[in-house]
């Protein structure tokens, strides 16, 4: 077992466990300092006294950067994603597989571990299921306040969908996330079969030595750091960086558990497309969470 391996089992070691559909518990935050925290993030998640705490009220479009061209060949043809979808999102079309097996060839960690991660992935995958068509929308980067450098954090599933809404999207279903980040290849990776070092993650030095109670360091980074962490529909950082809340596909997760975490952040999980978090409620929000949004396609 790598070094990481041990350090990570320090990590999780007296810290509240969230259930886990495969990605591997995450650890889990003491509440924050006021320092630590934006303002707006300290407030009531369903406020009733009429005040609106996220930052994006007014914000409009929170993707305000041009989007560059993907560094993969997205499946859709060009002229008909401009017609389909906005200009900052990315048409995500193809047959969708609902149950995936996918073997390990190479673990870098104790395969026992929960949150084990897999160093290459013996190729093809199989699909042990039925396949669905899908046709959608979804951002290309992570959600990025105007002005703002870093993607937005501190999100839960219903802030997220508070801002989708605002910006005319919604929160993407696990099933849509998931087929965004694999594609109908079903890789493990958005960017192929073996883990490389393409995204923010796989950071050991989680936890800011100067403050008590104990807290994660934000280690986020921007939403257009690494272009090569893309996805084959040329989804940019899916794994890695911030977790992203989406609605469950699993029938008996109903609110307020209605949503899991997908992609994972900057420690040392699996950062896959397929493991989803589980346990959290559809409130909980931390420095590590972010948001990315989905919709409909349109007819073009």
């Amino acid at each position: 077992m790598m070094a990481v391996a041990g350090a990570c089992s320090a990590l999780l070691a007296g810290q509240h466990t969230a259930a886990d559909r495969s990605q591997g518990a995450e650890p889990t935050t003491a509440a924050p300092g006021a320092a630590l925290v934006p303002e707006w993030a300290n407030d009531p998640e369903d406020a009733s006294a009429g005040v609106d705490p996220e930052p994006w009220s007014e914000a409009g479009d929170a993707n305000v950067c041009p989007a560059p061209a993907p560094t993969k060949e997205i499946h859709a043809h060009p002229a008909e994603a401009s017609t389909s979808c906005p200009a900052d999102m990315v048409l995500v079309e193809g047959e969708y597989c609902t149950k995936v097996r996918q073997r390990c060839s190479h673990w870098l960690d104790d395969r026992k571990l929960p949150y084990a991660r897999c160093g290459r992935y013996e190729q093809p995958a199989e699909c042990v299921a039925k396949r669905e068509r899908m046709r959608f929308c979804i951002d290309r980067y992570e959600q990025t306040l105007p002005g703002q450098a870093l993607p937005v954090n501190y999100m839960s599933l219903t802030r997220a969908s508070k801002l989708c809404s605002k910006l005319g999207r919604r929160i993407c279903l696990e099933k849509e996330w998931t087929f965004a980040c694999e594609g109908e290849a079903m890789q493990p990776y958005p960017y192929g079969w073996s883990r490389q070092p393409l995204c923010n993650q796989d950071h050991e030095d989680l936890y800011d030595p100067n403050a008590k109670p104990q807290v994660l360091r934000d280690l986020r980074e921007s939403a257009r750091a690494h272009p090569e962490c893309v996805s084959p529909f040329g989804v940019v950082n899916m794994v890695g960086n911030v977790d992203e809340p989406v609605l469950s596909d699993v029938a008996r997760y109903q609110a307020p558990f209605s949503n899991v975490l997908k992609g994972g952040w900057w420690l040392p999980g699996r950062n896959r497309c397929r493991p989803a978090t589980v346990g959290h409620d559809d409130h909980y929000r931390d420095v590590q969470i972010g948001a990315r949004c989905c919709k409909d396609a349109g007819s073009g």
